[in-house]
């Protein structure tokens, strides 16, 4: 953060905290937030901001509950106010009356939500809460409706063209380092040697999305490592004893690990937009780039095959190869969309699939998610664009001849 903002903050937070929240002097956390939603000072206005705030933080899981519960009654949208409101711009459709029937028509939680995110900290404070509110929303479902006005209003928060892409290195500061290693959520980092190996050498880039509101806080973050060809599995990228190729040499930009950062953030879609800011990125920095491409884990394959009478230890590599393209290409979930969640984010950013590789990735997690087999996506600039629509409209997925083959054999068990 800059030395004004850091100022601010602590201005905003001596405010928000000088009076500490008490029902002697402040009355409930609800009488907070009515007064909040009526006052039109906005000095004023940060402060019970800050209060509230400050009084959800001390609040246990039931009182957060109970919280939650009163934006869901308290908070939701007048329906007769809106059938009114309707009624008027129906009859006469002036500017006025459709101003009238915009606001009434929002629940009153969301501009709640709007009139919390005024301090320093605040968006971070926010989505910190939504975090609380998915977790206790998994025994208390009706909660779901309040966080459609968080998700709302994050996805407006939170969008593109809000965030910052900053390469992560070895020279970074500490304390993004440490989130880096904290948030890492495909291939475990265990130590700072090893985000040492994956950030120092001429051969390792790393590149993380921000956002203003929360300047030290990574939404998100890919590894890439620059190599000669295609990986064939995990163990090959992650190599202590590999050949450091220089930047010059290197042919295949391979994207090994994403990770979001925020569960806070959880139905905002920054990968998307990650990768093409990356490819550019790395496009400019190094023209001599041929391929983009990524070494997937493909996290449901055992829980699938599991579900299907399946036993992927008794299959042999090529039987695994075989039954993994069908799996891929074929199983839809209930919304007829590829199961897989990497090959959906994958297929839906333009990717294809390009090929599948069995004894990848030999970690407890790899063998345990899909018996160490994992999958190449290629992101090939000429035909992004085109593999996105045919799979956001038609949902077809684009992959290679080979995969292909694989997924209309037959299959036939054998040892191995």
């Amino acid at each position: 953060m800059t030395i004004l903002g850091d100022i601010l903050s602590t201005l905003f937070e001596r405010s928000a905290t000088e009076y500490p929240y008490s029902q002697k002097h402040d009355g409930s956390v609800e009488k907070l937030c009515h007064a909040l939603l009526t006052q039109q000072g906005e000095v004023l206005g940060i402060s019970i901001a800050g209060k509230i705030l400050a009084a959800y933080d001390q609040l246990n899981d039931i009182k957060k509950v109970k919280f939650f519960q009163f934006l869901l009654i308290k908070m939701d949208i007048d329906i007769d106010g809106v059938q009114n409101a309707l009624t008027l711009y129906q009859n006469n459709r002036s500017t006025k009356y459709l101003t009238n029937y915009l606001k009434v028509s929002e629940t009153k939680r969301r501009e709640l939500l709007r009139r919390l995110n005024q301090g320093v900290s605040s968006t971070s404070r926010l989505v910190s809460m939504r975090k609380d509110l998915i977790r206790l929303a998994v025994e208390n479902p009706e909660l779901k409706r309040v966080d459609l006005d968080f998700q709302q209003l994050f996805r407006s928060w939170f969008n593109n063209g809000f965030l910052v892409l900053r390469p992560i290195s070895w020279a970074s500061p500490a304390g993004i380092l440490e989130k880096i290693i904290a948030y890492e959520a495909v291939h475990a980092i265990d130590s700072w040697e090893e985000l040492r190996r994956r950030l120092e050498p001429a051969d390792r880039r790393c590149f993380a999305f921000f956002h203003p509101a929360m300047p030290d806080e990574p939404l998100i973050f890919v590894e890439v490592a620059l190599m000669e060809n295609i990986p064939v599995s995990i163990q090959t990228v992650l190599a202590e004893s590999r050949d450091i190729i220089s930047a010059q040499k290197a042919k295949t930009a391979v994207f090994y690990s994403i990770s979001n950062c925020q569960k806070g953030l959880s139905g905002v879609s920054f990968g998307n937009a990650l990768i093409k800011n990356v490819v550019a990125q790395l496009s400019h920095e190094i023209p001599n780039l041929k391929t983009f491409v990524t070494i997937s884990p493909i996290p449901k394959l055992a829980f699938w095959a599991k579900e299907n009478g399946h036993d992927l230890s008794e299959f042999s590599n090529y039987e695994l190869l075989k039954i993994t393209a069908k799996y891929l290409l074929e199983e839809k979930d209930k919304n007829n969309i590829v199961f897989d969640p990497v090959a959906k984010f994958h297929l839906n950013n333009g990717a294809y699939i390009h090929a599948i590789h069995t004894n990848a990735d030999n970690s407890p997690r790899g063998l345990k998610q899909s018996f160490g087999t994992m999958v190449n996506y290629v992101y090939d600039l000429r035909s992004v664009s085109q593999n996105h629509e045919q799979f956001a409209i038609n949902g077809q997925i684009v992959s290679s001849k080979a995969v292909k083959v694989l997924a209309k054999s037959k299959r036939k068990k054998e040892r191995t």
